[in-house]
């Protein structure tokens, strides 16, 4: 009775939540307008129209995600709008249910052992233990009520808000590498991830430098099947795309906006600058190499998974606010660590929405003065500010120097 006392409350708390997000959507006619570009992404495969050719919605929005990514949105052109937002509220509700449970096993955490055994091991039924009772182990409740609150975290609530799939994007790297070491075909879903999207293939240069070039080659030739069956399918969109637009970072909107949390996007509103060019390339690069020497050198596998994560975000030259949805991982693992006060502040920081409140209409991204700059920026700031707590605390762990002109040899006596 216990168990469900503990359970019922996480439960009301998990309808309540997304009850009122469906009111408040309802209420404010959100349009989801991701969503209706994979619906015309779908739509063009099947009429056979030019994949890259067309923009809807009022902002005019094209397809920027190669072939392969437009034969997945297939199911989605016979939808009317109802529908279709109904299927990415449903679908979304339930990959940020499997994110919270993917990160919680990936640090350690009772959520990630919804049974109360340890995810991986079959479920065992006792005599005290009911079968009306399977799925209400330690870790049900928190699950629901972690679910509940990663909601309004503002990545996962834009995710929504927009019908993205960045939650389905985190959840595939997430289960490949939280799979048990060994397991068949582990790394091909990083290699489908980046054959959807392109961010998360800097996992793979993650799993080179741990070491595990079996998976790394794994993720490599899932992503170039992806090629190849877009190539199949949709030969002219796939040369197109990997030809031409597959760098047109334009395409996909204006780096230097608010929206754009990345590295790019907090070069471009300090300098005041649309084209930021080498100020931000350089220290793109250099904080790309310190992000993955950090994930790969580190003794715990869940950060390397999440510094890699945040890494590729930080250094893309477009990541949008609602990218960031690996928040969730990380809070997670600072929970594990028992960093209650750190994990407090960062879900604070990805629930402020400070960057929405400084001025933005027109070109003004780009003319904030020096105070709003940090409220423009969070997530960046964030990660750079957790790249180099890593490399301090790295550099506290090091064994001392041996003093010079000291040595650990017996001392030889001169001969007579």
């Amino acid at each position: 009775m216990a168990l469900r006392s503990r359970t019922a409350p996480a439960l009301a708390l998990l309808a309540v939540s997304f009850t009122a997000l469906t009111l408040l959507f309802a209420v404010k006619g959100v349009e989801m307008p991701d969503a209706l570009v994979y619906r015309a992404e779908g739509a063009a495969v099947v009429h056979g129209r030019d994949l890259y050719g067309f923009a809807v919605t009022e902002g005019r929005l094209p397809a920027t995600y190669p072939p392969f990514a437009a034969l997945l949105f297939v199911p989605t052109a016979w939808l009317p709008d109802v529908a279709l937002k109904a299927v990415f509220l449903t679908g979304n509700a339930l990959l940020l249910a499997w994110l919270v449970h993917l990160s919680a096993r990936l640090a350690g955490l009772p959520a990630g052992h919804l049974d109360g055994w340890p995810t991986g091991r079959p479920a065992r039924r006792s005599a005290d233990r009911p079968a009306a009772w399977a799925g209400c182990g330690p870790g049900l409740p928190l699950l629901c009520a972690a679910t509940a609150l990663a909601l309004w975290l503002e990545p996962v609530f834009q995710t929504f808000a927009f019908g993205q799939i960045n939650l389905a994007l985190a959840c595939l790297v997430l289960w490949d590498l939280t799979r048990p070491p060994g397991a068949r075909g582990r790394g091909a879903g990083i290699g489908v991830a980046a054959g959807i999207k392109l961010t998360p293939g800097l996992f793979v240069v993650y799993l080179l430098l741990r070491g595990r070039r079996r998976e790394a080659a794994t993720a490599l030739a899932a992503f170039a099947g992806t090629v190849a069956v877009g190539g199949l399918v949709l030969p002219a969109a796939s040369v197109t795309y990997w030809t031409r637009l597959v760098l047109d970072t334009d395409r996909v909107g204006k780096a230097w906006i608010i929206d754009n949390q990345s590295l790019q996007g907090l070069v471009a509103r300090a300098l005041h600058t649309q084209t930021p060019g080498a100020a931000w390339l350089l220290p793109a690069v250099a904080l790309g190499v310190a992000g993955l020497w950090a994930a790969s050198r580190t003794d715990e596998e869940r950060w390397g998974v999440v510094l890699t994560g945040l890494t590729a975000l930080l250094v893309s030259p477009i990541s949008w606010s609602h990218h960031w949805v690996w928040c969730v991982p990380l809070i997670a693992v600072l929970l594990a660590d028992g960093h209650r006060t750190w994990a407090a502040l960062t879900a604070l920081c990805f629930t402020a929405r400070t960057m929405w409140f400084v001025p933005r209409a027109g070109d003004l991204d780009l003319h904030l003065p020096w105070w709003q700059q940090p409220l423009a920026a969070p997530y960046a700031l964030l990660t750079c500010a957790l790249l180099a707590a890593t490399a301090v605390r790295r550099r506290e762990a090091r064994p001392p120097a041996r003093r010079r002109g000291l040595s650990s040899r017996p001392a030889v006596r001169p001969r007579p």
